[in-house]
């Protein structure tokens, strides 16, 4: 679970922060730049089993955390988004490709 309620707050779960850390890290790996551009996004969900999931319910991590790390300044930028849920994989795991507006 990302989020969680303390009291009348909504704040980001230990699993969530654990999660934007991860990805953050990654990114930094990857040598990832910000983009100051409108983006688009595309997304391939590969499930780590055969459990009932909606694939919105993974968005508002996602882009949480590919702006925490630093991909694009700010959720306004994503211009386009596509999601598509594919087969499953041991672990699951998530292909983002962050695509620049045409000029």
């Amino acid at each position: 679970m990302y989020y969680r309620r303390v009291g009348h707050a909504t704040l980001i779960s230990a699993a969530g922060r654990k999660f934007r850390a991860e990805v953050t890290s990654y990114l930094s790996r990857l040598g990832m730049s910000s983009v100051s551009a409108p983006i688009y996004l595309e997304i391939e969900m590969y499930p780590p089993d055969k459990r009932r999931r909606d694939v919105d319910n993974i968005l508002k991590p996602v882009l949480d955390a590919l702006q925490h790390g630093g991909v694009y300044d700010d959720d306004s930028q994503v211009v386009g988004l596509w999601i598509v849920r594919k087969d499953v994989v041991p672990r699951g795991a998530l292909i983002v490709r962050v695509i620049r507006e045409a000029a």
